[in-house]
């Protein structure tokens, strides 16, 4: 089954660390900062410049400002590939005035990397992982295969410094957890000691958690024989739970279980105490009774709160799928 049938999904590092522009532009007779740090609206926004009248979903960010996302604005609505785009987020720290801004990119590794990622079936959820192991960077996506399923493949790169451009490897089959299933999403914990991940090996969609062994390289766990994985404890429900991802102990994802707005909703979790809490929905404030995929969080020292993107679509976008762009806080 191609993900696109039922419904198409999306942000994702290890807690996305977002550069940010500070400026000050207070006069020397007032108090220099009246908002020390910043705080991410709460609405959502769309991102408009990078959208466009297909599907836009599954964005990462890759580094400080770069990131790559999946879209069939090439193929006019048919295969999804990878592209690639930037944001610059900025904050008056005398006005409190939040700015966003997005573009298609033309970075050259980035370029490399995507050409070398491509598949001839549809590509999903890129996400990038640094292993301190083996000192290689590793970029996971989700292709169809010949039979029409979603299977996890990985490339690996030595780390881009300057304008070098460092030789690429992959894509290569996560042997270790593809299944005759649709595997897809994942994204590891801040530890990188846990992956977390999408299967309807079971039926309806589950999320699954695989821990690594400690000083293994990661090609080296990728490539063991498939084993089966643990299924997340207080996560999973009657209806379809997919594309967790992990910042620090909060856990999101989306899920049609029962109780929703309205078709798929984000949900959060909060890791406390050795285990995942109950998950909570977001509400009506950024759920709607369309389809809301793949949230991934992100960070920023001179913000007071997380960023979340995620795919949605809500009517009054571009068309199709688009990207979004929120504020979240959640409990401690």
């Amino acid at each position: 089954m191609k993900e696109s049938s039922a419904g198409i999904i999306l942000l994702s590092v290890l807690g996305i660390l977002v550069t940010s522009i500070i400026t000050s532009g207070c006069k020397k007779t007032e108090n220099p900062i009246k908002f020390p740090k910043g705080t991410f609206p709460d609405s959502t926004m769309n991102l408009s410049d990078i959208n466009s009248q297909f599907d836009d979903i599954n964005t990462f960010l890759y580094g400080n400002s770069l990131f790559i996302f999946s879209t069939n604005r090439e193929s006019a609505g048919g295969q999804f590939d990878l592209a690639q785009g930037a944001m610059t987020i900025s904050f008056d720290q005398c006005t409190g005035v939040f700015g966003l801004g997005v573009e298609i990119a033309n970075n050259p590794f980035l370029t490399k990397l995507i050409n070398a990622a491509k598949t001839d079936g549809d590509d999903f959820g890129p996400y990038q992982l640094f292993s301190t192991v083996d000192g290689y960077e590793y970029l996971l996506l989700s292709s169809t295969n010949n039979s029409g399923n979603l299977d996890f493949n990985f490339l690996r790169h030595q780390p881009v410094f300057g304008n070098n451009l460092p030789g690429i490897s992959g894509p290569y089959p996560v042997k270790l957890l593809n299944t005759s299933a649709d595997d897809a999403y994942i994204c590891f914990d801040t530890n990188v000691d846990t992956a977390y991940f999408s299967s309807n090996v079971s039926g309806n969609f589950e999320i699954y958690l695989k821990s690594i062994p400690a000083d293994l390289p990661v090609d080296a766990w990728f490539n063991q024989d498939y084993s089966a994985s643990a299924k997340a404890d207080s996560i999973n429900s009657t209806g379809d739970d997919k594309c967790p991802f992990v910042l620090k102990k909060i856990m999101v994802f989306t899920s049609d279980r029962p109780g929703g707005i309205g078709g798929f909703d984000l949900y959060y979790s909060v890791f406390r105490h050795g285990k995942w809490s109950s998950p909570v929905n977001f509400g009506p404030d950024i759920n709607t009774s369309s389809d809301e995929y793949r949230p991934v969080l992100g960070w920023n020292q001179d913000f007071t709160n997380n960023m979340m993107i995620f795919s949605s679509n809500r009517p009054g976008g571009k068309g199709g799928y688009d990207l979004y762009f929120r504020g979240v806080s959640f409990p401690e």
